[in-house]
């Protein structure tokens, strides 16, 4: 284990810069995806969760984790800072309910990555009924195997490199965003049909079962702030960088959602382009002709990429933290010596989403906002606990207002998954299986517990600092 830490305290460590892109692809990749949203709801209640959403979600999750990645930066984030306040338990049920969803989920975006090629070889194009011929399946298998070879490779080569890449990835996903906004409004007329769009939207009642479907949607958008806490060890001055990368990704996540999306209902609010099957491209399209719908669905491609390539170094290093503490093999736990990387752990990762991206799965919004809302709950009980047990702990960054203020930050983003849950029950069957998928894997998660429980090492995974 100690060899495992010199590895990584020796190694080259992740920017201000490189934090705070891999931030933006690990929480959004940009206004990707939303535009069910606009087409399902309308343009006004669309735009006010978009604005209300970071106040009551992202901004009490962001606090939280500035706090406790600054007091204990170490590898594993989340699974120590639960280890830390509430017990190995927990500790461990926070980090098996990660893996439960993550390792399957992250299989998504080379899927995505295959979708957004289609755009250009329409025959990898999924058929309407959902299950395309045997010869295209086995291309797109193939391309999404390549999309997690090449982040794998990325990823061998250091943390530093995956912020290198996720900085020019940032910068090439919003240019043809900035420009899709610009276009839409320059001309004052434009600014006013949007203003228009959204304030008759908002006069539009929406039943509470769509909006909190709607929410949860959003949510999913602004999800994944405590991911990056997971490879606090390999961050540059994680105690000062935390805090200010996270602030700054919060506020270029929100721009670069909400003024495409001004910009684009300022052109036309059609559900049958804000939707899935249209999306982006086509309003592009509409908005400058075919040049912006080529370049907004290019960077489309670069933005599932660039998000898997972000997911896989968070979902690496977790398997790795709790293989120090005896919860897995060993193996898992091995640090290459260049590059500071959980080598094996890493490969793990990419073998289970290389094997997941063969599936024929859709994924399931809902599921990931409960399972990821079981896992802020013991990480908001961790940052109580360690206020009142250590209250002397170093802190470079707290959230303001005392104990009053941590039980807001506490309630607020919990209340909301808690209206979600709701709507999802008030779903029918549907809804019923989506929230039983809970309660198995928190029970597989004890079974494992106990299986486990006598190989664990004591001690593991002390908190390190960076330089």
């Amino acid at each position: 284990m100690s060899s495992a830490k010199e590895q990584i305290k020796t190694t080259p460590r992740l920017s201000r810069l490189g934090l705070t892109c891999v931030i933006f692809f690990t929480v959004s990749g940009g206004a990707y995806g939303l535009e069910p949203l606009v087409g399902s709801l309308n343009p006004g209640w669309a735009v006010a969760l978009i604005l209300i959403t970071p106040v009551l979600w992202c901004l009490p999750i962001a606090w939280m984790v500035s706090e406790l990645s600054s007091a204990l930066p170490a590898e594993g984030g989340y699974y120590t800072w639960v280890r830390e306040g509430l017990g190995n338990f927990w500790g461990f049920q926070e980090g098996w309910w990660t893996l439960c969803y993550t390792t399957v989920d992250m299989a998504i975006y080379p899927v995505l990555f295959v979708d957004y090629l289609a755009y250009f070889y329409p025959v990898l194009a999924l058929p309407s009924h959902g299950s395309p011929s045997g010869k295209v399946f086995f291309f797109r298998w193939l391309i999404a195997l390549a999309v997690i070879a090449t982040a794998f490779v990325v990823n061998a080569r250091g943390i530093r490199v995956v912020g290198r890449s996720s900085a020019l990835a940032t910068a090439l996903v919003l240019a043809p965003f900035a420009l899709l906004t610009l276009i839409g409004f320059r001309h004052w007329s434009s600014v006013e049909r949007a203003v228009s769009a959204v304030r008759s939207g908002l006069t539009h009642g929406q039943s509470a079962h769509w909006l909190a479907l709607g929410l949860a949607v959003v949510l999913w958008n602004y999800s994944g702030w405590d991911n990056v806490s997971t490879f606090a060890a390999e961050v540059n001055h994680p105690q000062r960088n935390y805090p200010m990368a996270l602030a700054a990704a919060q506020v270029l996540i929100v721009v670069a959602y909400i003024l495409p999306v001004l910009a684009g209902v300022g052109k036309t609010s059609s559900p049958t382009l804000w939707s899935e099957s249209a999306g982006w491209p086509e309003i592009a399209r509409l908005m400058a002709g075919n040049w912006l719908a080529v370049a907004v669905a290019a960077m489309g491609v670069v933005s599932a990429w660039a998000m898997f390539n972000s997911q896989l170094l968070y979902v690496s290093r977790l398997p790795s933290a709790m293989a120090l503490d005896g919860w897995f093999p060993s193996a898992l736990g091995r640090i290459s010596v260049t590059a500071g990387v959980p080598v094996v752990s890493l490969a793990l990762s990419c073998a289970v989403a290389g094997i997941a991206a063969a599936l024929p799965f859709t994924k399931l919004v809902v599921i990931d906002i409960l399972l990821y809302s079981a896992e802020l709950l013991l990480e908001f009980l961790a940052l109580i606990v360690l206020r009142l047990k250590r209250p002397k702990m170093e802190r470079p960054f707290r959230v303001p207002w005392g104990l009053s203020g941590v039980i807001l930050v506490t309630v607020l983003p919990l209340s909301l998954a808690g209206v979600v849950a709701i709507a999802t029950l008030e779903g029918g069957r549907a809804g019923i299986l989506q929230i039983s998928i809970l309660p198995a894997v928190i029970l597989s998660g004890i079974v494992v517990y106990f299986a486990r429980r006598g190989r664990t090492r004591s001690g593991a995974c002390v908190p390190t600092g960076g330089k």
